[in-house]
């Protein structure tokens, strides 16, 4: 045999094992780079076990709430990563990074960037980056609810008489379906004037605009991410949310159009609403944008959705806790009676702060079963480093994961147990020993690490003195009307229904109601 064909025997023989050693040496060599240049690499992920990424984000969809809660009570100090449905790696860090996380600028950590991929906007187009909005918030209607509230509280009522049957006997009511229009028209009557807000127009539109856009997002939520851009735009439920949107946009047109043309003509006499306050506003220098109708029928529509969605949620909570415990309403009915007898029976915001043991109450509904398992989401825009030198790259999200926070019995002792006066106490004990700041991270409204339903930082819900007020007056009219409980056969109060992070009183169910006498 010559050289040559000895040479190439040998290699024939041994070409597979040289190259099978370079390729695993290939793939070394690249693991190794990709694990020292990609800093979350090393960040444990939640149900490891499941296999894959995909098995991973079904259990999302379907459990949300139990893998935060595996995460943070293996890695309560630190951080992981779920799987979730969104595009993005999502990181959950643990709340005690919060006072270093809301000093970052929002050219680091974006609340935009996250809400736009937690709601899908590039498909449910829900208006966000809008400065003028939490701008008007915080310095027209929050200052105006001194004056505002005996009003809110009258709309309250009206509605109420005007929702519920008589109940002169005990009725059976679907709580959910009749507080989507009540607080649908109260808004409304804040959002628009009391002459659009009753209407059956308005009504519609604000009540099916919040369904219909839970319903497309979720929808696109369940599907595979990579097929989204294909798909999510012709599926039915966005199709039914961008229908929704022309129809808003209708219902807006004229009544905005009428306004721009008594603000030409030089009509003084504004109405006094936020749609209103949202024109002036955005009509300035320092908001310079855009005024045309679809702009403010998407701002309108996004302000009714932050209304409805959360407020509806949490008083539907609370009417099915007060519906489990009969002694709740006799408790909070006695404080109710008592605050409004010493400010001549109206509900003013003094009368509203009084209310101490039903600020508890509805803190507690929020800790208990609060509407998301996380909260706190922001994408990060520029990375960044934790003092604990954990490091993050640009095009993360980041959570605090709430629920689990607020079940930590080294947060909260007996944490499985509702107790309507779990804050009542903490206040209480606060300003005995004198820490009358400490008192105050205990009221409804107030913002704190270990209650995150309103969020956390300067981009905490600014509407939440809005929606507490509401919430307050609801439950308190209510009160003062009706006995509540269970309907026959049912001994405990209904699960709530989870789906995702999310989490919602069932809202086909019904309580009964009796007027009393």
């Amino acid at each position: 045999m010559s050289g040559i064909q000895t040479i190439a025997k040998l290699a024939s023989e041994k070409l597979p094992l040289v190259l099978s050693t370079v390729g695993a040496f290939l793939v070394v060599v690249i693991l190794q780079y990709l694990l020292k240049g990609n800093p979350i690499a090393k960040i444990p992920i939640v149900g490891q076990h499941l296999g894959s990424d995909e098995k991973r984000r079904q259990a999302f969809l379907m459990r949300a709430r139990d893998l935060y809660v595996e995460g943070y009570t293996n890695f309560k100090n630190g951080v992981f990563r779920v799987i979730t449905a969104q595009e993005s790696n999502v990181i959950v860090v643990s709340p005690s990074f919060l006072p270093e996380l809301k000093s970052l600028p929002d050219d680091v950590l974006s609340f935009d960037g996250a809400i736009s991929e937690t709601m899908h906007v590039d498909y449910t187009h829900l208006q966000i980056g809008n400065k003028a909005v939490p701008h008007m918030i915080k310095t027209s209607l929050t200052p105006a609810l001194v004056r505002l509230n005996p009003t809110i509280s009258e709309e309250v009522k009206e509605w109420f008489g005007r929702e519920l049957p008589p109940c002169d006997n005990w009725t059976s009511v679907n709580i959910n379906h009749k507080l989507l229009r009540i607080v649908g028209a109260v808004s409304g009557r804040i959002f628009v004037g009391a002459d659009i807000a009753r209407s059956e127009e308005y009504l519609d539109m604000a009540i099916n605009y919040t369904v219909d856009l839970m319903k497309a997002r979720h929808a696109v939520d369940g599907m595979k991410p990579w097929l989204r851009p294909f798909k999510a735009n012709s599926i039915p439920e966005v199709q039914q949310l961008k229908a929704r949107l022309k129809s808003a946009e209708a219902i807006m047109r004229p009544i905005v159009e009428s306004r721009q043309r008594e603000a030409a003509e030089g009509n003084t006499e504004k109405p006094d609403d936020m749609l209103q306050w949202l024109m002036d506003v955005q009509g300035s220098t320092k908001f310079a944008s855009n005024l045309s109708t679809e702009r403010l029928a998407a701002d309108q529509l996004g302000l009714t959705f932050a209304a409805i969605h959360t407020t509806t949620l949490t008083s539907t909570n609370a009417f099915y806790n007060l519906a489990a415990d009969p002694s709740l309403a006799d408790m909070l009915r006695t404080e109710i009676r008592t605050v409004l007898a010493e400010h001549n029976g109206i509900l003013t915001s003094q009368a509203l702060q009084s209310m101490k043991k039903v600020d508890s109450f509805l803190k507690e509904t929020m800790r208990f079963d609060p509407v998301a398992a996380n909260s706190f989401q922001r994408k990060v825009l520029r990375p960044f480093t934790l003092s604990n030198g954990q490091a993050f790259p640009a095009g993360v999200i980041l959570e605090v994961p709430a629920h689990a926070v607020s079940r930590d019995p080294e947060v909260f002792p007996d944490p499985d147990r509702f107790d309507p006066l779990r804050f009542y106490h903490l206040r209480q004990q606060a300003r005995e020993a004198g820490h009358v700041e400490a008192a105050a991270q205990h009221q409804f409204v107030s913002l704190s690490p270990s209650v995150l339903t309103f969020g956390y930082g300067r981009h905490a819900c600014p509407g939440r003195f809005f929606a507490a007020n509401e919430i307050k007056m609801i439950l308190a009219n209510a009160l003062l009307m009706y006995e509540i409980r269970l309907v026959e056969g049912v001994k405990e109060r209904y699960p709530n229904i989870l789906f995702g992070s999310g989490s919602m009183p069932d809202p086909t169910k019904e309580l009964l109601f009796k007027k009393l006498v």
